[in-house]
């Protein structure tokens, strides 16, 4: 008797076992991105998305340190800090091969302050658009133009127009050439902040 209630005892074990093992393989997998609220995966990017604090557009040489603030346009995480949107990010701007790029160095909202190590991609630069504008080179074209007349009445004859007018093309054509490389932030600009 006791035989026949210890082969029952492991016929119903087996049963319950298979039971369960085949109800596990069989069950709908859970995604864990199902079981997370979406704001949840969103501080757990390893970008930060902002601007410029500075309220006017900026023109940047590229071969200088710029101490400037940006703002964090959303929530993120960045070098395993939680920044919220609105959080100043404290850093600056440092020459790099093609322009300059932003070197975050802390975070600060309210009362508190966290040092992070994030930086963005090369912010390009370009020719001055200050030196590049129409008025600035019609006013290069002005000075080579005077420049033109003066050496035609130095050499003795009064300027032709071919002289003014090939002065006023030199002189716009220098302006355009001598422009300064600046990186231009402006203010709404998103600049993309990674961890190093």
């Amino acid at each position: 008797m006791f035989q026949s209630t210890n082969k029952r005892f492991n016929f119903i074990h087996a049963i319950a076992t298979t039971a369960l093992f085949t109800g596990i393989l069989m069950s709908p997998r859970i995604s864990l991105s199902q079981t997370k609220p979406d704001s949840f995966l969103l501080s757990q990017s390893s970008t930060i998305s902002a601007t410029s604090a500075q309220q006017k557009t900026l023109y940047l040489n590229n071969d200088r340190v710029y101490s400037y603030n940006l703002v964090a346009q959303e929530r993120g995480t960045i070098d395993g800090v939680t920044v919220p949107a609105g959080a100043t990010i404290v850093g600056k701007y440092v020459p790099t091969d093609g322009g300059l790029q932003y070197v975050a160095e802390a975070v600060t909202y309210g009362q508190y302050s966290y040092s992070i190590s994030a930086s963005s991609q090369t912010l390009t630069d370009v020719k001055d658009p200050r030196d590049t504008s129409a008025g600035a080179i019609a006013g290069d074209a002005g000075i080579g133009a005077a420049a033109g007349t003066v050496a035609g009445e130095v050499l003795g004859d009064e300027a032709n127009v071919e002289e003014i007018v090939g002065g006023a093309a030199a002189g716009a054509a220098v302006g355009n050439v001598t422009a300064d490389r600046v990186v231009v932030i402006e203010p709404n600009e998103t600049i993309s902040l990674f961890d190093n």
